[in-house]
């Protein structure tokens, strides 16, 4: 029996009102799962990025119906939403947004530190392992301000992982890196999503990278274009 998607759509309906009412996302039904790397691509203005922040629960002002790890998102309220992020989600973003005062250690800690499961010496020896994984465990004590642009990026996926979620999305987490950087980035989620069954959705403008993902989905005027 095929297990459940770890995340799935019915229907998303999503309106911009300002200035004036325009439907930024036309009925999107979509299912990912367990271990799939999925592109989420199209030209700018097609929803990408709108669809993102709804599938993340930051923008619950939609209509349709959000299920993650089976259960339905749509309707809670904002302090179990915020939970879910913690537990569930993993974010990369273009920019790394990490702390540049502190260590790569630390910043990694933070967001297990925030959720409050483990203890503080769990915590740092989860993170030590993370930074291992993306090959950065020898910059562990380095303040993250002292890191390549590349480097810092893996620390931010580090973090991305320390509470172990169920998928990571990534908002052009290649996009202020150079081709090399962006290859080491890709290898790095392809071996998360193939060894550790990592769950992994990316915006992307890079076709490149979209085209060695394991599947496509492609946005056009609010909708989906096509699968591949």
């Amino acid at each position: 029996m095929p297990s459940e998607p770890v995340l799935q759509t019915d229907k998303i309906i999503k309106y911009f009102h300002e200035p004036v009412k325009f439907k930024v996302l036309d009925g999107i039904s979509i299912a990912i799962n367990r271990g799939e790397f999925v592109s989420l691509v199209g030209k700018s203005g097609s929803g990408k990025s709108t669809l993102l922040y709804v599938l993340s629960t930051m923008d619950t002002d939609y209509e349709g119906r959000l299920k993650i790890d089976g259960e339905t998102i749509t309707g809670q309220k904002q302090n179990s939403l915020a939970t879910i992020r913690n537990e569930k989600i993993g974010f990369v973003f273009q920019f790394h947004y990490l702390l540049p005062e502190f260590t790569c250690l630390k910043n990694v800690m933070i967001p297990a530190l925030r959720l409050g499961k483990y203890s503080y010496r769990e915590i740092e020896e989860k993170a030590y392992h993370k930074l291992e994984i993306l090959g950065m465990k020898e910059q562990a004590l380095k303040l993250s301000s002292k890191l390549s642009g590349g480097q810092q990026q893996r620390v931010a996926i580090a973090r991305a992982l320390i509470n172990d979620p169920l998928i990571i999305m990534g908002d052009e987490p290649t996009g202020n890196l150079d081709s090399k950087n962006t290859d080491i980035v890709f290898d790095i989620f392809r071996q998360l999503s193939q060894e550790e069954k990592q769950t992994i959705l990316v915006v992307t403008h890079d076709n490149d990278f979209a085209q060695k993902s394991d599947r496509i989905i492609e946005m056009k005027d609010g909708g989906i274009n096509m699968r591949l």
